[in-house]
This record gives structure tokens, C-alpha cells and sequence, in this order.
């Protein structure tokens, strides 16, 4: 007697087919998931940073303001201070640090009666490091353009 449908092997290799890629997805949605929370860790603690940093500026800022001349350093943070000939006022300009690698710098122009905001924003710490790993064609030596004035004169030509 012939039977007929499907036997029970080659459900049992649908069924181990459908358990491996279940769990190659859930795999792989752990990987993406774990990725996405360090990412969101780090981000975090950059916002915690740079608020913590900003709120010690503005507490640096309101001791500039009320000091009758400007402090080297509040918080252990160190002001340096310039006079811009331009505009005839005294500057100065320090760093809060946000994390290892990024800094909050401000600067301001220091009036007797004032003090103008002239940055505030985040300035990286790190050492930017060029990669010139790939062989990147950096475009045509000169002797391949040639003159431009030839080129204009040999266009000229052609309107004759």
C-alpha cells in the first residue's frame, strides 16, 4: 500500500529548520538590543556630563560677575584671561570637563558693569588622527591640467 502526504521525517526537518532560525533571530536581537543599550548608556552619561559641566559654568560665570577682578581659577578650574585691543575689553575663557574626551569651553568679555557671553560649547579633547589607510586618488598632478589660459585661448579660438 502507497501512502501518500508528508511523513514524519521531513516534518521533523521543517521543525528543526524553524527552531534554527528562531533562534538565530533571537540572537540576533540580543546582539542589536545589547548594542542599542551601551549606545544609550553612553549617551546618557554624555547629557549627565555636560549638564554637571554646565552647571558648573554658570556657577563660574555669576563668580566672574560678582568678583571686582577676574579670579585664576574657581573650582579648580582655571581661567585665563586676555585683553582684546579691538573692542577694548578683558576676555577670559576656561574648561569644564564633560567626560575624558570632551571639554565645555566658555569665553566671555568682562566689562566693569557686564559680561557677554561670546562661546559656550562643547570643544573635543581628543587628538584628531588622519587615516590614510586607503589609497585614495588625491586627483590630477598639474602637468596633466595644464594652463587654464591655454584652455581659455583654445575656447576663444573656437567663436571665430
Amino acid at each position: 500500500m502507497k501512502r501518500s502526504g508528508i511523513g514524519v521525517g521531513s516534518a521533523s526537518i521543517v521543525l528543526v529548520f524553524a527552531v534554527l532560525c528562531l533562534t538565530v533571530f533571537s540572537l540576533i536581537t540580543l546582539v542589536v538590543a545589547r548594542n542599542d543599550k551601551n549606545l544609550i548608556d553612553a549617551e546618557a552619561q554624555l547629557v549627565i556630563g555636560y549638564y554637571e559641566a554646565d552647571a558648573l559654568a554658570e556657577y563660574i560665570v555669576a563668580e566672574i560677575v560678582r568678583a571686582d577682578i577676574i579670579p585664576g581659577s574657581v573650582r579648580d578650574i582655571d581661567i585665563v584671561t586676555d585683553f582684546d585691543f579691538g573692542s577694548g575689553r578683558e576676555t577670559a575663557y576656561f574648561f569644564c570637563p564633560i567626560s575624558d574626551q570632551k571639554d565645555l569651553y566658555v569665553r566671555l568679555a568682562v566689562d566693569e558693569d557686564s559680561c557677554d557671553i561670546l562661546s559656550w560649547r562643547m570643544w573635543d579633547t581628543d587628538d584628531w588622527v588622519v587615516d590614510d589607510s586607503l589609497d585614495v586618488w588625491q586627483g590630477p598632478d598639474d602637468s596633466e591640467i595644464g594652463d587654464p589660459m591655454d584652455v581659455w585661448l583654445e575656447m576663444d579660438q573656437w567663436e571665430d
